[in-house]
């Protein structure tokens, strides 16, 4: 167990800290990190140092990553995440692209030749990018690198179109590549005019697009030169693609023919631009309001990239919380793990100092599984760092996973109590306060009675606890339009009060303003 996320981040700076890398590749890396003036994840692209080997060099390189930058931050698109921040200092050794942190699964993940996508879910994979191109273009910025391993499949189907404008800002096309010896993975989707060095255009990124789209319509790439980055850019320069039909019956001739039309060498003879594109797939996506096919679905782990063209602008899905569990290292010894938790609850309590609820509590879950596996999951520290990471989101704002924190604290200390003790019954409680605050009164209620049942029979009407769940039940019912049974809890708590704290104390008064207020409501 490293508890790589577990002790201080990595400062970038003043405001961004690095916490866990994503992903690295020849020109830099990615990782997950936060920003620490809004308490949010994001995802920083730091680049390589040694991309910047001259004065003159870094002076071109400073114009072109603002301008890049800049214009990469106009793509108004959902498919696009959101570019927060740009940043070169002025030595030169420090570049990096702070964005939007996509949670998602890569395409690749889901390219296989053993089991090809459905039609629809190929074709609907594809309209997303070219909208998404549709949009860049039209600035215009040419991504440059479209790959699968740039497209992101979110868990409700949205594809994510990733690193616009990185090639540009590096200045990574195929001549500079070949030169400085990095391996070609993006030359299986490289258009002739790019493998040349010359113009690169719109249409450039039309050709990759089609490679994508032959490749999740038959597994395969169009041209498979193994590991040999020059075999594979020489057939892009001078080999025919293979026609979809020839490789997979079920491919509609129109959706080959646009497919081909994509992979021309000519860019003059490539579709007009990525809408054109958009509106020859429309064919092929299903209707709105339209079911999806159970005998579709390649893979449960692959969400349905058809439900953005099914059900437009739908809500957001109902969270799978089983599948959201915190993902840990390997086991870990007793030890181990409580050193990786004091060093989380130390470094959770500086972040709360700040104000940064949300870096608090990643904080915590970055050592659940682990602390729990060493220790098991009901043992008295494992309940506590849950219950204090579930209090965090619920100070930070995120109710509903707090709640779903809650009720599992709830039961487990059911069962250890062996009924409902203390901490039982304070979970109950904060179960009852987060579905308040998400606009579930029913949902409130029930719990805020069965813990004040309860505590009346243990501590009293005069305990403060007790005071403030009558006061609590009193307020939803008067929100819930129950007036009559609100005055009815308020009316006797406000002469329980005024007999304890007297007539002037700010929480009689409090009470006695809310029934003033609900007695004007009735007349």
């Amino acid at each position: 167990m490293t508890g790589r996320a577990v002790v201080r981040s990595q400062a970038l700076s003043d405001r961004y800290e690095l916490v866990e890398e994503i992903d690295a590749g020849a020109m830099g890396q990615i990782w997950r990190g936060y920003d620490a003036v809004l308490d949010r994840e994001v995802a920083i692209k730091l680049i390589r140092p040694d991309i910047v080997s001259s004065a003159e060099q870094a002076e071109a390189l400073a114009k072109r990553f603002h301008r890049e930058a800049r214009v990469t931050a106009r793509i108004r698109h959902h498919g696009v995440p959101q570019v927060y921040d740009a940043v070169l200092d002025r030595s030169y050794t420090q570049l990096y692209l702070v964005m939007e942190l996509v949670r998602g699964t890569p395409l690749t993940e889901f390219v296989s030749p053993d089991n090809p996508l459905p039609i629809s879910w190929a074709v609907a994979v594809t309209a997303q990018i070219a909208a998404v191109l549709s949009h860049a273009h039209a600035i215009p910025v040419v991504h440059r690198d479209l790959k699968p391993a740039n497209v992101m499949v979110t868990t409700d189907g949205t594809v994510k179109v990733l690193d616009f404008g990185i090639a540009a800002i590096l200045g990574t096309d195929a001549t500079r590549l070949t030169a400085t010896g990095v391996p070609m993975g993006t030359a299986f989707y490289m258009s002739p005019e790019q493998i040349q060095g010359v113009q690169v255009s719109p249409r450039s990124d039309l050709y990759a697009l089609g490679c994508i789209l032959h490749e999740l319509c038959a597994g395969t790439p169009v041209f498979d030169g193994g590991s040999d980055g020059s075999a594979i850019m020489q057939q892009h320069l001078f080999a025919k693609p293979p026609p979809l039909r020839r490789l997979r019956a079920d491919v509609p001739a129109e959706l080959e023919r646009l497919t081909l039309e994509l992979l021309d060498k000519r860019p003059r003879q490539r579709p007009r631009n990525a809408r054109s594109v958009f509106e020859r797939l429309i064919p092929f996506l299903p209707t709105r309001g339209s079911r999806p096919d159970p005998a579709e679905r390649p893979t449960e782990r692959m969400p349905d990239p058809t439900r953005p063209y099914r059900d437009p602008c739908a809500p957001r899905p109902y969270p799978e919380w089983a599948r959201m569990r915190p993902v840990g290292e390997a086991s870990a010894s007793i030890g181990e793990a409580q050193a990786a938790l004091n060093a989380a609850l130390a470094r959770s309590d500086e972040l709360l100092d700040e104000g940064r609820y949300s870096q608090a509590a990643d904080v915590l879950k970055s050592v659940l599984t682990p602390v729990t596996e060493a220790l098991g999951a009901e043992n008295p520290r494992v309940l506590g760092l849950r219950k204090r990471r579930a209090a965090i989101l619920m100070i930070g704002g995120d109710f509903q996973r707090a709640l779903h924190e809650f009720e599992w604290l709830a039961g487990a200390y059911s069962r250890l109590e062996e009924g409902y003790g203390t901490d039982c019954l304070e979970c109950w409680r904060q179960v009852a306060y987060c579905r308040a605050e998400l606009g579930e009164v029913a949902g409130a209620l029930q719990p805020f009675r069965f813990v004040l049942r309860y505590l009346r029979e243990r501590k009293g009407d005069g305990d403060e606890v007790v005071l403030d769940l009558r006061r609590d039940i009193g307020s939803l019912l008067a929100v819930d339009g129950q007036t009559p049974r609100a005055v009815a809890v308020l009316q006797p708590l406000h002469e329980d009060l005024t007999v304890l704290y007297g007539p002037e104390h700010p929480r009689t008064l409090e009470v006695r303003d809310l029934l003033a207020r609900l007695r004007s409501a009735g007349t």
